[in-house]
């Protein structure tokens, strides 16, 4: 089984060509906002389109939700796809993806710039942040069981096969989510570095913790993800690289658990090792 990825930032139309993508590089299955789709059908999990709220929308979208990895994993077992086309927002998020549904690394990666041009970017994110809309690449029939309520249109989409021919590449739904309603979410660093905090002073191998930073990863005005770093004093006696690598991980799960943005990098730098005390003495730094 192979893994192509169209990426690219929110609202620029990668779930309008997806399956235009999809059938020239020959993927007969596609991974979109949480749902695993095949022959115009869901064959498993659940649409981020379907929550109530963004941040839930992103934990959706990356599978991080108890269960829906687990729901999707089993059903590729089952229908066994040739080539699976992978859509997210950034390299990172696609390679997260892929990490969480246990998929063979990917081999190639489309952004949505190369394949559409500006004009066409500018109308998709136009229609997405002024109207809301989104579009998922099934019928509308086929959505209407896990969308019931919501605003559900079809759009067909053709593709040219000759000169004098033109075929039906496949029909799409255009919704709107509920969350889209909302408006703007704003998440304070402060949340993040509490988060942090949090974790690592529950663990008793760390003496002291400073200098918790959090720099966002910026491309124009989107939010691309974050990079997390701080400084410890370790108590002497453990395997660091071990409870580092675990601390690591817990970070940035419940990061991106709690906040629903992608996390890049959690660089954690042990400054010193500190030597419990000795009877009648102090303990020591080194």
């Amino acid at each position: 089984m192979d893994v192509i990825a169209l990426v690219g930032p929110s609202g620029t139309g990668k779930s309008h060509r997806a399956l235009q993508v999809a059938r020239e590089h020959g993927a007969d299955a596609i991974i979109d906002d949480g749902i695993l789709i095949k022959d115009g059908h869901i064959i498993a999990g659940e649409s981020a389109k379907t929550e109530k709220s963004k941040i839930m929308a992103v934990r959706r979208a990356i599978f991080v939700l108890p269960g829906h990895a687990d729901d999707v994993r089993e059903a590729i077992k089952k229908i066994q796809p040739h080539r699976i086309l992978v859509i997210g927002t950034s390299e990172s998020m696609v390679r997260k993806i892929t990490e969480k549904l246990k998929l063979p690394s990917i081999q190639l990666i489309i952004r949505i710039e190369d394949i559409a041009s500006r004009t066409e970017i500018a109308a998709a994110q136009f229609h997405r942040l002024k109207e809301g809309k989104h579009i998922i690449p099934v019928p509308t029939i086929e959505l209407k069981p896990h969308f019931s309520g919501y605003l559900v249109n079809p759009l067909q989409s053709i593709f040219k096969q000759s000169n004098v021919r033109r075929r039906k590449l496949g029909e799409k739904s255009i919704v709107r989510p509920v969350f889209s309603y909302y408006g703007k979410l704003i998440i304070d660093d402060k949340v993040i570095l509490s988060i942090v905090e949090k974790i690592i002073r529950a663990r008793d191998f760390v003496k002291t913790l400073k200098n918790v930073t959090v720099k966002h990863l910026l491309r124009g005005e989107e939010d691309r993800g974050l990079t997390i770093s701080c400084e410890v004093v370790l108590s002497y006696g453990n395997h660091i690289p071990t409870l580092i690598r675990q601390t690591q991980s817990t970070i940035r799960e419940a990061v991106e658990f709690t906040t629903g943005m992608i996390v890049h990098a959690v660089d954690i730098s042990v400054r010193a090792l500190y030597i419990e005390p000795r009877p009648g003495l102090r303990g020591k730094f080194f």
